[in-house]
């Protein structure tokens, strides 16, 4: 893999010849990938040509990507690249189109030492930034939290609690990867809170989106993510993974995390509420024309409430006079008093919240 242009000619673009084409993308015909690279995300449109060439050994492969400090916008040009993937395929070296593109939406990427971290903080928290900051809205296909849905099934409710916990999470798939891509996306939607004071202490989890062999040194470093990768050496690496999602399959090789793969029946519960208010969504978009608000937004708002309401509780309690969190109080949070103790044991060391939990551990006569 190699670049073979790119604007600004001075940007470091180190490793992005293989986070734009995605490792086994050679079996498919086209594909989209969305990556990091330092401070910035990428997307990345590929598309494979059979060509009657031996030098390029009967198929032309390429990806035209684009970098941004944010990934939020990205989708809207999407269309934009699959047009001009195509056209590298069909005309390569014609870069007019390209570069007219670059001159249009041009932006300053602080690529200078250190100033990632002054950077606006857009990384993390998409949703939240869709109520704070309208102009934010990501946009993504219409159905990506559907088909996240469709796809787990009860079990988001696991990932939910593992990116709660801001858990290492690895997401793996062969390629198409792009569909995965949204997948990463859809497991950083679970974690938002709003309430002021919280995730102060806990790092700041980020959408890695894909991954390969060529990022492992700095998977090595990170606490916190969410990341897909087409490549199976991963399994191997636990020391780079909390959790491994290798198709439907939740897994952890942590015993102490062992049991928050369990679905108790507060998670049947919510799993059988979040249905019903996408039901109930549906109906109101047939009976009502002009009522439109989205899948998406039910989808994010479901899982904020949640999280917003299990947090106020513990911080209630934590300023309480005896600090006892008790069965009644994980019920009001939505959780099984018996079977979420080690996760609720798990948030509040990992948000470092002071509070007793006095819920019996029903192994222990």
């Amino acid at each position: 893999n190699m670049v073979e242009w790119c604007l600004p000619q001075d940007i470091d673009l180190e490793g992005v010849e293989f986070k734009s084409m995605a490792s086994g993308s050679h079996k498919i015909q086209s594909d989209f990938i969305y990556f990091r690279k330092g401070p910035f995300f990428g997307l990345a449109c590929f598309a494979n040509m059979p060509v009657e060439s031996e030098l390029e050994r009967g198929a032309r492969m390429k990806s035209v990507g684009i970098l941004s400090p944010s990934y939020t916008l990205l989708y809207r040009y999407m269309h934009f690249l699959e047009n001009q993937v195509r056209h590298q395929l069909e005309m390569p070296g014609h870069y007019t189109h390209l570069a007219a593109f670059y001159e249009d939406k041009k932006g300053v990427l602080h690529a200078g030492p250190g100033r990632g971290s002054s950077l606006p903080p857009v990384y993390w928290l998409p949703s939240i930034h869709r109520y704070m900051y309208p102009e934010m809205k990501i946009t993504h296909p219409a159905g990506c939290m559907s088909q996240f849905i469709k796809f787990f099934g009860e079990q988001i409710l696991i990932l939910w609690k593992f990116a709660l916990l801001r858990k290492r999470i690895l997401i793996f798939s062969p390629p198409p990867v792009g569909v995965v891509c949204y997948r990463v996306y859809c497991c950083c939607c679970l974690a938002n809170v709003s309430l002021p004071g919280i995730g102060g202490t806990i790092p700041e989890s980020k959408p890695f989106f894909y991954v390969n062999v060529a990022d492992i040194e700095s998977l090595e470093v990170e606490v916190s993510y969410v990341a897909c990768t087409t490549e199976k050496i991963f399994e191997e690496k636990r020391e780079l993974y909390d959790v491994y999602v290798d198709n439907q399959n939740v897994k952890t090789h942590h015993d102490h995390l062992q049991p928050l793969l369990k679905i108790n029946s507060a998670d049947r519960e919510k799993y059988r509420r979040l249905n019903e208010q996408r039901q109930m969504l549906l109906y109101s978009q047939e009976v009502e024309e002009d009522y439109n608000p989205c899948e998406e937004d039910l989808f994010v708002l479901f899982f904020l409430e949640q999280n917003n309401r299990i947090f106020q509780t513990l911080l209630e309690v934590s300023a309480s006079q005896d600090k006892t969190l008790t069965a009644e109080h994980a019920r009001g949070m939505g959780l099984d008093p018996q079977g979420d103790r080690s996760f609720l044991l798990d948030l509040l060391e990992a948000y470092g919240i002071d509070v007793m939990l006095v819920i019996d551990n029903p192994c222990c006569p």
